[in-house]
């Protein structure tokens, strides 16, 4: 039985339960809210660890991508890149490895992942044919679906899979005006197996079928976003919000199947257009938990998109998104290392931060007024505590012995000259 269908039960599970306690919510309202769709708890029936909500009246979540390339196919350089990610506290991990042993690398990840984990099925396909010297739209449906349910049984908590691709999506973003055309690396592969086979995506062909494994070990679908925007002036447009149609329509045949889901989305948004995205989405899918990519508000923050990323994702996030993939300062440029991927769950964290303390998450305006009081009663430790990164808060802190401040100020501190009043 899955989460969603205990809860249309009325059965509060043990993960119902973790989830309620971490996030200050009655058990009820959260059971309520996962009937309805509006909140998932990915975690695989084959798989223990400690495990999150992402949706409605919970706090903003973060994913940290990681895994090898053909490039650079190591395995311990990615478990590094995992440690660091869980160490800046990312609360998901996907692994997007393509190079290298695949089915061992991705066992590996999960072995030392404390966190929800996940994984885009149909990558492990085209990099297995890629290493054959063969071309993508080669892709057999058999083998994806077997594919699928292998990582499925193997315990992987969420799949991306980029259903809402088809033969007439994809016709229409040909014929569009797009600046980037299509920049997810799924939604390339598909729209590509879609024009060389002239047959429809099997993803979306096979669509119950791929309910059923869903269904089996209680993996939550992540219904990729494969026509989302790579470039701002692409955002909005008509491929982006067709396949967001699609996906809404999705969204609701596997929730009736008591299937998990929740909708990814972009990518490169302008400021002005970031909180109408996620209004759309809402009203199209139901409410259903909104996992983004960014959203990056310009083009132009190369070696520093984590920046560019955490000022659209705080926007997004205080609109209504509900889990956001964060972007590191590589992005755009090379493989992260992992500096790059510790830099980038935290800035995603600031974010989700500001956008909870808007949108009246429980604790996260009460943090906030809690830092104040520390740093108007100069107590430090408190101050590292209540900091998202306490260890960076600490080393950045140099302390004047002599007048118990920071060393910008010394003996002009500006709270010890209120305090004479």
């Amino acid at each position: 039985m899955t989460q969603l269908e205990a809860a249309k039960k009325g059965i509060i599970t043990p993960e119902m339960a973790k989830v309620a306690k971490d996030e200050l919510i009655d058990e009820k309202e959260l059971m309520t809210l996962i009937a309805e769709g509006k909140v998932v708890i990915p975690k695989n029936v084959n798989r223990n660890f400690d495990v999150r909500g992402i949706g409605k009246k919970l706090k903003t979540k973060v994913n940290a991508n990681i895994g090898t390339s053909g490039d650079c196919p190591f395995l311990d350089v990615e478990i590094k890149k995992l440690q660091a990610a869980v160490k800046a506290g990312a609360d998901s991990i996907m692994d997007l490895s393509t190079g290298g042993d695949l089915n061992a690398i991705r066992r590996e990840i999960e072995k030392n992942c404390p966190v929800m984990l996940g994984t885009v099925p149909i990558y492990a396909v085209a990099a297995e044919l890629a290493m054959k010297d063969m071309t993508t739209d080669n892709i057999d449906e058999e083998v994806l679906l077997r594919n699928i349910e292998n990582q499925c049984r193997e315990g992987v908590d969420y799949i991306t899979v980029h259903c809402g691709i088809t033969r007439e999506s994809v016709a229409r973003m040909d014929n569009s005006d797009r600046v980037c055309g299509i920049v997810s690396r799924g939604g390339s592969i598909l729209a590509d197996w879609i024009r060389k086979n002239g047959r429809e995506n099997p993803l979306f062909e096979y669509y119950d079928e791929l309910l059923k494994i869903a269904y089996k070990y209680d993996v939550t679908l992540s219904l990729g976003d494969g026509f989302r925007p790579g470039a701002t002036a692409d955002a909005t447009d008509r491929p982006q919000i067709d396949e967001l149609i699609i996906l809404g329509e999705l969204a609701k045949r596997a929730q009736e199947k008591n299937v998990q889901v929740m909708i990814e989305g972009p990518g490169h948004v302008p400021l002005n257009q970031i909180a109408a995205n996620m209004i759309l989405q809402k009203r199209l899918c139901n409410d259903a938990p909104f996992y983004i990519l960014g959203p990056l508000p310009t083009d132009c923050g190369a070696g520093y998109d984590h920046i560019t990323s955490a000022i659209g994702g705080a926007i997004a996030g205080a609109a209504g998104a509900d889990f956001l993939c964060y972007v590191t300062p590589a992005e755009h440029l090379c493989l992260p290392d992992e500096n790059d991927v510790y830099q980038g769950v935290m800035a995603s964290r600031i974010a989700g931060h500001i956008a909870d303390m808007e949108k009246g998450v429980p604790g996260a305006w009460e943090r906030n007024v809690q830092m104040s009081i520390a740093r108007k009663e100069l107590d430090w430790e408190k101050q590292f505590e209540l900091a998202l990164d306490p260890e960076t808060a600490r080393s950045r802190f140099q302390r004047n012995k002599e007048f118990d401040s920071c060393s910008m100020c010394g003996k002009l501190c500006a709270v010890k000259i209120d305090k004479r009043k």
